[in-house]
This record gives C-alpha cells, structure tokens and sequence, in this order.
C-alpha cells in the first residue's frame, strides 16, 4: 500500500474499515500482514471460483490505499490430479 494514503486511511479507520470487509467476503484460509519492499503489505490465501470476482477484490485496495496487487493462482492436491488427469 502507498505508505502515506495509508497512514492516513489508519488515522481515520478507514484501512480497518476495507480490510475488515474484504476479510468478510474472501473468507481466507489464512492472511499475514507485516512490511514488504520498504511499506505495507499483506497476503491472503482465499478460494477464488470465478476471475470475474477480481474487480470486486482489488479495487476497494487501488483506490484506497493505491496498492500494488498480484494475485497468483494455485493448485490444491485435488486439483493438481485433475490437470494432471486432463494431459492423458
């Protein structure tokens, strides 16, 4: 997140207010926050059914706080066995 619009979303509860939210719609397996590349970061593992649900997830973040996303798909054991099942 851009260093100083998050300190002033934090003076205001407002980075509360948005994470406390999107915690509530993505229901994470597991999310840590701490710095990263000299500011704010946090990462989340969610279960992401539909891309269409990108938007709805990473703009809250780029309007609020000008954050910088990356979301990087994986695989669980079960899916893995499938793709690999779908190459034969």
């Amino acid at each position: 997140m851009d260093t100083r619009v998050a300190n002033d979303a934090i003076k205001t509860g407002r980075l509360s207010e948005v994470m406390a939210s999107l915690m509530e719609r993505l229901a994470p397996e597991a999310a840590y926050f701490g710095p990263s590349d000299g500011g704010r970061s946090c990462t989340l593992v969610f279960d992401m059914q539909d891309s269409s649900a990108l938007p709805a997830i990473a703009e809250p973040l780029f309007q609020e706080f000008g954050a910088k996303i990356e979301i990087q798909p994986v695989m669980n054991r079960e899916d893995l066995e499938k793709g690999l099942a779908a190459l034969g």
